[in-house]
């Protein structure tokens, strides 16, 4: 559900479809529109934000509610999640089939989906006035690094608590493994970065990055051309995804056929960035074809690069559960 939540707001994003609820009703934002009545309301509050008047001002009633229906199905993913957590850990808890132990992750667990909501308000809040067309896109990477957060958290309790300790041997190269994931973790924020500026478009050429191999022209001096401004972005989140498929190569060279076990799951990060890779070339040679409020070429390979990057952040994971298992019993 997790994912599919990730994924839901990958679709909300690409259809331009983010800012189209202009409030936050924790309990009564399930409930959408009911009569045209309610319909035009909505649709009034969102006329009045900067997004409507510069880019859709052509919208139609019709139109309103394409848009809205993502954002509206977004968030009600989100309310899912909660009650899909909530109801089966009282109902556990009160039964006694939860050690005590495991109560304060759990609850941890729940604060960090909690968080998501909040996040997602403080997001769209950044996007709710008459001069950004767009949300922050610090802001919306900060969103989506607390739900990747809590996907590899949820992630790692799932592995602790389902698969017992055998004693096997622990996978060597953690070193490796350790700084791919913490890279990993740039590369997405960066990712979120591209998305939310639209930096794709800027350079939509490849392998040179509009008729330059290595080093456009932005200024390096400045932090904040590698922040703020979409080429800048655009040099990291490529270069950062060489150096990131680099070091699996390496570590699949190191590992491959040296241990018993695992064999599955050490294939698993070389397999995904491979297909990641190439995603993410077709991303950006087709960024010039996205359609507003549509689906296309970009918006297909665009989301199928968030999705597989997920996965391929959840193979480095896996690999370095067994890290954590040293001892025998």
């Amino acid at each position: 559900m997790i994912i599919i939540q990730i994924t839901l707001g990958g679709i909300t994003r690409l259809t331009g479809s983010g800012l189209s609820i202009t409030e936050w009703k924790p309990l009564l934002g399930t409930i959408p529109p009911l009569n045209g009545q309610d319909w035009q309301h909505s649709f009034e509050k969102y006329r009045q934000i900067a997004q409507f008047k510069q880019l859709n001002s052509h919208f139609s009633i019709e139109d309103f509610k394409f848009i809205f229906f993502w954002e509206w199905f977004h968030r009600l993913w989100g309310r899912l999640l909660g009650i899909v957590f909530i109801i089966p850990f009282i109902t556990f808890l009160l039964k006694g089939m939860i050690k005590r132990q495991m109560i304060g992750p759990f609850l941890l667990l729940f604060l960090l989906g909690s968080l998501q909501g909040l996040l997602g308000w403080i997001m769209v809040k950044s996007g709710l006035n008459e001069t950004d067309l767009y949300v922050n896109h610090i802001k919306l990477a900060i969103h989506f690094m607390a739900a990747i957060i809590l996907l590899v958290y949820n992630f790692w309790l799932g592995l602790k608590y389902l698969i017992p300790d055998v004693g096997k041997p622990p996978v060597q190269g953690s070193g490796v493994l350790i700084f791919t994931l913490i890279l990993l973790g740039i590369q997405l924020t960066y990712g979120a970065f591209m998305a939310g500026l639209k930096a794709g478009v800027y350079a939509p050429t490849w392998p040179d990055i509009n008729g330059v191999l290595f080093f456009p022209p932005i200024d390096y001096s400045s932090m904040a051309s590698f922040v703020n401004t979409p080429l800048g972005i655009h040099f990291i989140h490529r270069n950062l995804a060489y150096l990131i498929s680099a070091l699996i190569f390496l570590w699949t060279y190191q590992v491959f056929n040296k241990h018993s076990g695992y064999n599955t799951a050490r294939t698993l990060p070389c397999l995904f960035v491979l297909v990641q890779v190439v995603l993410g070339v077709y991303t950006t040679i087709t960024s010039y074809k996205a359609i507003p409020q549509g689906w296309g070429v970009f918006e297909w390979s665009a989301q199928l690069h968030q999705i597989v990057a997920i996965f391929l952040l959840l193979s480095v994971v896996l690999n370095l559960f067994p890290e954590r298992r040293t001892s025998p019993k």
